[in-house]
């Protein structure tokens, strides 16, 4: 497999490129951490995408290792130093995997598995087609930790659940599961449990027999169609998230919660385990409410 880098360090490489044929796969590659979101997981990211539409890959693939797409942003990561020019371009690079997903003329398809958390949940939300495994865990926990959303949210959630469901999920943070996500809308199938990175190759293969200029103009079409302007959207989710950034505001976990591990059959909150605890962050860290761990049964 090889991969996408300025280290040189495979074992280092938090994403992981490779090409099946003419589909490119894009892995998330922090299965010790459930592959949570650190900055330099967004550049390689953007860089991975860019690279498959360089190379002529006709489809790609958005995947996870280990067991989590992404439990969103990397708790146990030092919160940076920066001043608010420095927070800004930290956060527009988060924002750039979202821009770089709907300017691809290339189909992006997301296999999720386990926890799609936070920015997760947004990356996934922003692929053209969603291919889910039966017992993942979604979730935008951001609310919660005095935090806002990204990566479009603002409008893409809106625009397929309708606002009314958007809030309720935004305000409250609750998990939802694979079936209740494809019957919404924010899912196209859902497969069997480890199933989810063979069942989108699958997709990947049928959109090959599409000629790709149709292929990318329905892709432009329906993204364009959405209303307002993607970039407006994203320009403001920044602005919003400023306000959170070095103002002490959101600091803190809510009040009797913490970042250890729950046991299987718990509430709802954000991706955490002995090794991760992790939240989208537009913000950066945040300690984060525990979770269950996604298992063989329906959460």
């Amino acid at each position: 497999m090889s991969t996408v880098t300025e280290t040189g360090h495979p074992e280092r490489d938090p994403v992981r490129y490779e090409r099946n044929g003419p589909v490119a796969v894009v892995e998330l590659h922090r299965p010790h951490r459930l592959n949570a979101v650190t900055d330099q997981v967004s550049r390689e990211l953007v860089g991975a995408l860019r690279r498959a539409v360089a190379e002529g890959a006709r489809a790609v693939v958005l995947t996870g290792a280990g067991r989590a797409f992404c439990s969103g942003h990397d708790l146990k990561e030092p919160a940076p130093a920066e001043d608010p020019l420095a927070a800004r371009e930290r956060l527009e690079r988060l924002q750039d995997v979202t821009r770089t997903i709907k300017r691809s003329p290339v189909p992006v398809i997301a296999a999720v598995h386990g926890w799609a958390v936070g920015a997760g949940c947004e990356w996934a939300l922003a692929c053209d087609l969603v291919v889910a495994a039966e017992y993942t865990r979604f979730m935008f926990p951001e609310a919660g930790v005095g935090l806002t959303v990204t990566n479009g949210v603002s409008q893409l959630l809106a625009a397929v659940l309708g606002p009314q469901r958007a809030k309720y999920l935004l305000m409250t943070g609750s998990g939802f599961t694979a079936e209740e996500a494809r019957g919404w809308g924010l899912v196209n199938e859902v497969v069997p449990d480890g199933e989810h990175r063979r069942y989108a190759l699958e997709l990947a293969g049928r959109l090959l027999d599409k000629p790709p200029l149709a292929l990318a103009l329905a892709k432009e079409t329906l993204d364009r169609g959405l209303g307002a302007g993607l970039e407006e959207t994203l320009a403001m989710e920044v602005d919003l998230s400023m306000r959170v950034v070095g103002t002490g505001t959101g600091t803190e976990a809510p009040a009797g919660t913490d970042a250890t591990e729950a046991g299987p059959n718990t509430g709802s909150g954000t991706a955490a385990d002995s090794g991760a605890g992790s939240v989208s962050g537009a913000g950066g860290p945040h300690r984060a409410p525990a979770v269950p761990r996604p298992g063989r049964r329906q959460p």
